[in-house]
């Protein structure tokens, strides 16, 4: 989000891109960056104002703005006062990212102390929060990194959003006159870790949230002579939650599972190596440790959606013309039939990753604030569970042209030296 201040995305669903998905975006910083991060996903994206939390509202502490679209809610927070160390430590080392992911549950009480039981650190312990429209449990949980899960029990509550948010103070006139984005739900929520730190992250999930490993139809290798990521897609019981964790593996160039990839796995560890060169672990670098490197967002007609987000002015990733060249000649061999027209899918720069039951169209957008970390991606699926396994190869080819113009695209060398191209 091109915000000032450190925003930290709540994401808030009862499934990662399920019915009830929510993502908040914590922004500790000045007030003035808070409104533009909430200013930008509105006016650039298609969300709209939806709760509002602040001095007028009674909070002393911190001011929070949440917008919506469809089944998305992002909230914006920022502390209020200059010594709320929490939040300025977060910006001071991270920059705007992701925080804190939370879960719409039915068993609060219950899902914590199972999770205490098999070692998970606790930040806070359940407690109910309340007003006039009813009351909600909240706790939460530590990931990896700094991030961390909010589990939200929702008892009965009928007010906009959640306890001590009320109306909007204001409506800005200019989104009714933009065109309608039409995201609808968060598919998934893709977090980077640093070497060696994947396995550990999945098994936290499948310990303490019983998540289970995700079989995708990505279950194949992907490799170049130039660089390696592996990852692994965890999922709730339901599958409605879907995380894909990723990690770099070493090729002749640093694989930037910290920068800019969107790699899922099976119920194997599926290593994909991509022909990406990347700078040295660029997001982790750039973020200070593991964090969310992407939100995936679902519609159910990218073609409109994604004329619509560049008519507001959303910058995407372009992507190689012979990538359409060559897709071409591989639908002549495929058994799937591709319902959207191939030249307007190469007009908008959409992906299409695809096998014998169906397909699916992806594109991403650019890091939407000045470091090279968090961005978004904009998904439709036609019977297709993967994550576009298929289309990395030319996404990481797009980013290092990105890389390379940020001076971040580096070489590593056999003796373990590294180079900038």
């Amino acid at each position: 989000t091109s915000m000032a201040g450190s925003s930290a995305l709540t994401t808030s669903l009862s499934g990662l891109g399920m019915p009830n998905s929510a993502i908040a975006l914590s922004c500790a910083g000045t007030l003035r960056g808070l409104l533009q991060a909430a200013s930008f996903y509105c006016t650039k994206l298609g969300f709209v104002p939806l709760a509002y939390r602040g001095l007028e509202t009674g909070s002393r502490d911190v001011v929070s703005h949440a917008v919506r679209q469809g089944k998305i809610i992002f909230v914006f927070s920022s502390a209020l006062n200059p010594g709320n160390k929490e939040m300025g430590d977060h910006l001071v080392k991270h920059g705007d990212g992701v925080r804190d992911i939370a879960f719409t549950v039915e068993d609060c009480d219950y899902l914590v102390q199972k999770a205490r039981e098999r070692g998970a650190n606790i930040i806070e312990e359940p407690h109910v929060v309340e007003d006039k429209f009813g009351s909600v449990k909240l706790a939460m949980l530590q990931t990896y990194g700094d991030t961390v899960h909010t589990l939200v029990e929702r008892q009965n509550y009928n007010g906009l959003f959640l306890p001590g948010f009320h109306a909007p103070l204001f409506h800005d006139p200019l989104l009714d006159k933009l065109p309608c984005s039409k995201l609808d739900y968060i598919d998934h929520v893709v977090g980077n870790q640093p070497n060696d730190e994947m396995v550990p992250v999945v098994d936290w999930y499948q310990k303490n949230l019983l998540f289970h490993r995700f079989w995708s139809v990505d279950d194949k290798q992907l490799q170049t002579e130039f660089s390696a990521l592996q990852s692994i897609v965890v999922a709730n019981y339901e599958e409605t939650v879907k995380m894909p964790i990723n990690e770099p593996a070493m090729g002749k160039r640093k694989s930037q599972i910290q920068a800019i990839t969107h790699t899922h796995t099976n119920t194997e560890i599926y290593t994909q190596i991509y022909t990406y060169t990347s700078t040295s672990q660029e997001y982790v670098e750039y973020y200070g440790g593991p964090g969310v490197q992407h939100i995936a967002m679902n519609t159910s007609n990218i073609i409109d959606t994604i004329n619509n987000l560049k008519g507001r002015g959303m910058e995407f990733m372009t992507v190689p013309n012979a990538y359409y060249q060559q897709l071409h000649e591989k639908l002549k061999l495929s058994k799937v039939k591709i319902i959207e027209d191939i030249g307007i899918l190469e007009e908008l720069n959409i992906l299409v990753d695809y096998d014998d039951n169906g397909y699916l169209l992806q594109i991403f957008t650019k890091p939407v604030q000045d470091r090279p970390t968090v961005f978004l991606e904009v998904i439709q699926r036609h019977n297709h569970q993967g994550f576009g396994a298929g289309n990395f190869r030319s996404l990481f080819e797009a980013i290092e042209a990105d890389q390379k113009a940020r001076g971040n695209l580096t070489i590593l060398n056999p003796n373990g030296t590294s180079e900038k191209l």
